[in-house]
């Protein structure tokens, strides 16, 4: 397991790698209920507030409900923070240099429901973490943990009853259609708590970075207790570092390069292919805008506002990985979608690159360490399309937060911003260790200086506390400092290429009628990559696109635009 690791590492424990987008629809047709009746539609970086038509909180307004920003170094980073990076703590903190976060016990001794999701066998509701948790809070907290791969259904269900947990956690995927409105209808204001210096009695929230703040507007007020990541992009092409010295392969550093090296390297009858799908990296090669949200996939150009569909960019990544499948070069597995794992053929020698989540840098060579010791695993830097620098694009810089049923007594809400204080402690604290680790002796023990989950400890020291705020993004694996140092540093170049576009950080709902209009772009790209359909297939469904509402669409997203500008960088 990781040692000291964070909730800011990439790709947070506990998580899918793969996420999709899919699904929205199952939680808002039954969330709809929850604002019938008036309320608003839209929420940009706020949703709707009272006297203003479209309710986007930018500029001014927000910085009148933005929390203060008071950075807070318990440990001195290894590898500051730098172009968008997360911090990189190469060395671990002994046991007896810990600092204390939070001074006191804060919690009153509340009862609080929450609701979060979970990838897993839940664990028992008293188990030694959880009571140890709630120990050091002063809270008593009552889990509901839910399957995470169905979890936006029941958040669409639950958000449409009357009965609503206390806290409750909602990942960025699953805020489409009507969810942001109702959050804004069933959730708490949390801005007379927090917002400006009130932060400041809460020292470990007011160390979270603005723009994560900015990302948790919702309805005109600050709603969400945000988990900050890296806005750097956190898809990595990962390639077998052993595989390729002792070959003499170099990296390429083009398109044309890459396919070029993907003939060299299969070889169908040893099992051999050179990569898995690739679709991901080829649209951050050829310098596709982020599709990982509606908002991030439209940008000025030229005066003009497009949609990455519409870019010739985004068609020519799906041609060039087509390329990669027509020609043989993608294990066959990979046409059948969802069909095995692409890590395991990775690490099996099966494929030789792949792309996914920056946290399998350590997680692949963290598994393989005992296994197979030979085994190296690298993320080579993303390349342009045609040589040199590539033009990258921010993903958003919190994507999973925590909600405040609203109506809650005072003492209540003042408990859970205790709980969110706690665990968002920096590294380098008694708090961190314990919301990472759980109980020395029962979750973890320490080996070399380095805690280490027992078998109880990954059954119960699971993502749940972590989803309920976090610290400024960081990466810390103490056991495997080079991979931590190579993993930060990646990000830093990477960083240095990256643009915010239009819409970064904020949090924007569509108007109910167009938030279907998407909805099949994600397959039709599977099928034309793989060849079950064709490049001009994409080219009529974005022209329907048009004319079924995207040049409305296109027209509301400007006129956002140019009332209030954009949210951040």
């Amino acid at each position: 397991m990781t040692p000291n690791a964070a909730p800011g590492t990439p790709g947070l424990p506990g998580l899918p790698d793969r996420t999709s987008r899919r699904g929205f629809l199952a939680s808002t047709a039954v969330a709809a209920a929850a604002v019938a009746g008036g309320m608003p539609l839209l929420t940009a970086c706020g949703g709707a507030e009272p006297g203003k038509k479209d309710g986007t909180t930018t500029g001014k307004d927000a910085r009148k409900i933005l929390p203060a920003y008071v950075p807070r170094t318990v440990v001195a980073p290894d590898i500051p923070s730098k172009n968008g990076s997360s911090a990189g703590f190469t060395r671990a903190v002994p046991k007896d240099r810990l600092a204390t976060s939070v001074a006191a016990k804060r919690g009153k001794g509340s009862t609080i429901r929450v609701m979060a999701p979970l990838w897993g066998t839940p664990p028992a509701g008293d188990n030694p973490y959880y009571t140890a948790m709630n120990e050091a809070i002063g809270v008593k907290t009552v889990w509901q943990n839910q399957d995470g791969n169905v979890y936006d259904q029941k958040l669409g269900a639950v958000l449409a009853s009357s009965d609503i947990p206390d806290l409750v956690v909602v990942p960025g995927w699953n805020l489409g259609g009507k969810i942001p409105s109702a959050i804004q209808a069933k959730f708490e204001d949390l801005g007379p708590y927090l917002s400006g210096d009130r932060v400041k009695a809460y020292p470990n929230l007011a160390a979270i970075p603005t723009d994560a703040w900015q990302r948790s507007l919702f309805g005109g007020a600050l709603r969400g207790l945000p988990m900050p990541a890296s806005y750097v992009t956190n898809i990595a092409p990962f390639y077998r570092k052993d595989v390729f010295d002792a070959k003499g392969w170099q990296l390429p550093q083009s398109a044309e390069e890459f396919l070029a090296l993907a003939k060299e390297i299969t070889a169908p009858g040893a099992k051999v292919w050179a990569c898995g799908d690739m679709t991901w990296t080829a649209y951050n090669m050829f310098g596709v805008l982020s599709g990982s949200e509606k908002s991030l996939g439209w940008q000025l150009v030229d005066g003009r506002l497009v949609n990455r569909i519409e870019t010739p960019e985004y068609l020519e990544a799906l041609a060039w990985t087509r390329k990669l499948y027509d020609a043989g070069l993608v294990h066959p597995d990979e046409r059948a979608q969802n069909q095995g794992d692409t890590g395991n053929r990775f690490t099996s020698g099966q494929v030789l690159i792949y792309n996914n989540d920056l946290s399998h840098w350590y997680a692949k060579s963290s598994e393989q360490a005992a296994q197979n010791p030979s085994f190296a695993i690298a993320a080579m830097d993303i390349p342009g399309h045609a040589g040199g620098a590539p033009r990258l694009w921010a993903t958003n810089p919190a994507n999973i937060w925590a909600f405040v049923r609203k109506g809650l007594p005072k003492t209540v809400v003042e408990d859970i911003l205790a709980m969110a204080d706690f665990t968002a402690a920096p590294y380098g604290t008694k708090e961190r260790l314990l919301t990472d680790y759980g109980v020395e002796g029962v979750d973890h023990t320490v080996r070399g200086g380095l805690p280490v989950k027992t078998d109880q400890g990954n059954n119960e020291v699971n993502s749940s506390w972590l989803f309920v705020a976090g610290p400024a993004p960081y990466i810390a694996h103490p056991d495997l400092p080079d991979v931590t140092r190579a993993m930060v540093e990646w990000q830093q170049r990477m960083g240095a290429h990256t643009s915010k576009s239009s819409f970064y950080g904020m949090t924007i709902a569509e108007p109910s009628r167009w938030t279907g209009l998407m909805n099949d772009f994600e397959q039709l790209e599977k099928d034309v990559v793989r060849g079950r359909r064709k490049v001009s297939d994409m080219q009529q469904a974005v022209s329907e696109w048009r004319t079924k509402g995207g040049d409305r669409l296109r027209d509301w997203y400007r006129k956002l635009l140019d009332t209030h500008g954009p949210a951040a960088g």
